[in-house]
């Protein structure tokens, strides 16, 4: 795949379906879901979790907040720079969740050449990889421009059913740059909406060091060009937390041995966002739902989200031609053959079951009351309840979500999806925040998975 100038192929991976007339139902449920970000000035508590999710923002990107990291804040930092790139056609920047064994195995077999050139995993595996990065992609990128100024790509109109959610929800376009002092358009803010951290906030500490290559660069170059230029990108939601989680998550499905650690690595690839200076707390978490909810309906075979066509994919290899990816009308299927062959091409690389494996980890990963303070840390931010009447409640995710469970039965298939969603609902975070607004799709961003697997891996192993 030829990348452009962000050094990604997630906008060359985006399904064809964002067009002024063309938003489809996933699309629209996508966009709904997110809304609640657009009403957050309507309310005082909405007010308060804007200006919490600015200080938030601010805190942990010059180190005032100090989080429970994996790594001294200093080398955090340095993990940030090397997380700006996207290894989205083999998520191999992803693998280092997989532990020091299975992680080298994965990446011996999928790694980057250079910013053009990568090899592959297992085809199954690469296909399921593509189709779930491109429907993440297309909702991600779609909602970056919606929620800056109502439009699908900056400036051409989305479908008059798409804005009607402004109205449903009472909300408008450009809640950061309005709440922030950078309104679309004005002197160093996005030209279309929702200025990023490094154009509304006082300080941005500079991180220099190098990047997933190796090469010399800081974080200005990453969010001011000229390696990747953010500047008229809109900050909501983060389209690499989309990515992060997404690829962590089909990591974790695929090797469920490693499902918490993959579940930390998603949750350390989008705090990184916040630490290079590229996106507010709120961004992330707005990113880590979609790609949450995404996945769901993805694992349930949810026909809204089957034999979507993928717009001219060419996934360009170290060792094919490009090629165009197929789509997908069993997702469900697909990943169970690409568990199947994954785990084969693992086994042979690392010398032993996966499960063995896994265990071998002397990594940033490898402490596990370590993985879950910094879990913890990123489930709400602490940006407070911008929504009052769900905040003191135990929403049923069976009751509101039931595809949820399928995050839990792929990896876990003795559990029963009744069984998945008790754990989900058991195990679910604070609620009252900014998109837990009694929705489907809100409950998501309460979901707590990192618990949730450690729960669900104990029942699988105790069913015979």
């Amino acid at each position: 795949m030829k990348r452009s100038g962000w050094g990604i192929g997630l906008l060359a991976l985006m399904i064809g379906a964002a067009g002024a007339d063309a938003q489809t139902a996933a699309n629209l449920a996508a966009l709904r879901g997110l809304a609640p970000v657009s009403a957050l000035s309507n309310s005082s508590s909405g007010k308060a979790a804007l200006a919490s999710n600015f200080t938030v923002t601010g805190g942990i990107q010059t180190g005032v907040i100090r989080q429970p990291t994996l790594l001294p804040f200093a080398e955090q930092q340095q993990q940030a720079l090397r997380d700006a790139f996207i290894t989205d056609g083999n998520l191999a920047q992803l693998a280092d969740g997989l532990g020091t064994t299975l992680g080298a195995a994965y990446q011996a077999r999928a790694h980057y050449l250079d910013r053009e050139r990568f090899t592959s995993v297992p085809k199954s595996v690469a296909e399921v990889i593509a189709y779930a990065n491109s429907t993440s992609g297309s909702d991600s990128s779609l909602g970056k421009y919606f929620f800056a100024n109502g439009t699908s790509d900056g400036r051409k109109a989305v479908s008059d059913e798409a804005m009607t959610i402004f109205k449903d929800i009472g909300g408008a376009p450009d809640p950061f740059g309005r709440a922030y002092g950078r309104p679309a358009g004005a002197a160093g803010a996005d030209a279309f909406g929702n200025s990023r951290p490094f154009q509304t906030e006082p300080t941005i500490l500079p991180i220099m060091g190098p990047d997933y290559f190796n090469v010399p660069a800081d974080n200005t170059v990453y969010n001011r060009g000229p390696i990747m230029n953010l500047t008229d990108s809109p900050s909501f939601p983060s389209g690499h937390t989309t990515y992060g989680y997404m690829g962590s998550l089909m990591l974790a499905i695929l090797v469920p041995d490693r499902y918490p650690e993959m579940v930390v690595r998603a949750a350390e690839y989008g705090n990184d966002r916040i630490v290079l200076g590229a996106h507010y707390a709120m961004d992330v978490l707005g990113g880590r739902t979609l790609a949450t909810y995404d996945l769901a309906h993805l694992l349930a075979n949810d026909p809204a989200y089957m034999n979507r066509p993928l717009k001219d994919v060419a996934m360009t290899t170290a060792t094919s031609e490009p090629q165009v990816q197929p789509t997908i009308g069993d997702f469900r299927a697909a990943v169970a053959t690409a568990r199947a062959d994954l785990t084969k091409a693992l086994e042979a690389a690392c010398g032993d079951t996966v499960a063995a494996c896994a265990r071998q980890d002397n990594g940033r990963f490898s402490a596990p009351a370590m993985n879950e303070a910094f879990f913890a840390s990123t489930l709400t931010y602490g940006l407070g309840i911008a929504h009052p009447e769900t905040a003191d409640t135990v929403e049923d995710v069976g009751a509101l979500a039931p595809e949820a469970g399928n995050l839990l039965t792929a990896a876990f298939p003795k559990l029963s999806l009744e069984e998945a969603n008790r754990i989900l609902t058991e195990t679910e975070g604070p609620g009252g925040g900014f998109l837990d607004n009694g929705s489907a799709f809100g409950v998501y961003s309460r979901l707590n998975l990192f618990a949730a697997a450690g729960r669900a891996a104990v029942l699988s192993r105790a069913k015979p």
